[in-house]
């Protein structure tokens, strides 16, 4: 897979070492959030459940993903879900942004994609919020437990589905 680390090595050495240009090198710049993606998504990659599969469409922008999780146990099982996973500029500071693509009926996720995840939100009551120590790691592990263990009928986004779940599972 190629990586903005090595993107940026190649860049480098089409140029070559005496081609320094002041507009370039300010246009080249690599981000914080970039140098964090190039080691996080190393580890992600490393320890990414067996339940989930990891999608780059353009592999020089690590900053956008697409999560695939297919649950093997619960109510879930054997289904397939599309997650969008967007890094903002300001990562790690915020969360990742994410959405669900697959249309699904589930207490933590509503039927427009959006996601009850503590540790998506910002500021959390409880504390299990986003941190700067958290990483993209804990994100796909998130997501991929509100299949299992996370699934919550007690303070659920979509009322209806957790009623329905309570009335005939």
């Amino acid at each position: 897979m190629l990586t903005l680390a090595s993107k940026l090595k190649r860049d480098d050495g089409v140029r070559g070492p005496c081609a320094s240009n002041p507009a370039s090198d300010s246009t080249r710049r690599v981000s914080v959030r970039d140098k964090l993606l190039v080691k996080e998504v190393a580890e992600l990659e490393a320890n990414l459940p067996c339940t989930c599969k990891v999608n780059f469409p353009d592999p020089n922008k690590l900053h956008y993903f697409q999560l695939t999780v297919i649950p093997d146990e619960g109510y879930y099982q054997g289904g397939k879900f599309q997650f969008e996973i967007e890094v903002p500029d300001a990562y790690n500071m915020v969360p990742p942004k994410v959405k669900c693509l697959t249309r699904i009926w589930h207490p933590n996720i509503t039927e427009t994609g959006e996601i009850c995840l503590s540790l998506l939100r910002e500021h959390s009551i409880d504390g299990t919020g986003w941190a700067p120590t958290r990483t993209l790691k804990d994100v796909v592990w998130g997501l991929n437990s509100l299949f299992t263990d996370l699934l919550n009928f007690d303070d659920p986004l979509n009322i209806e589905a957790a009623e329905h779940h309570l009335r005939d599972k």
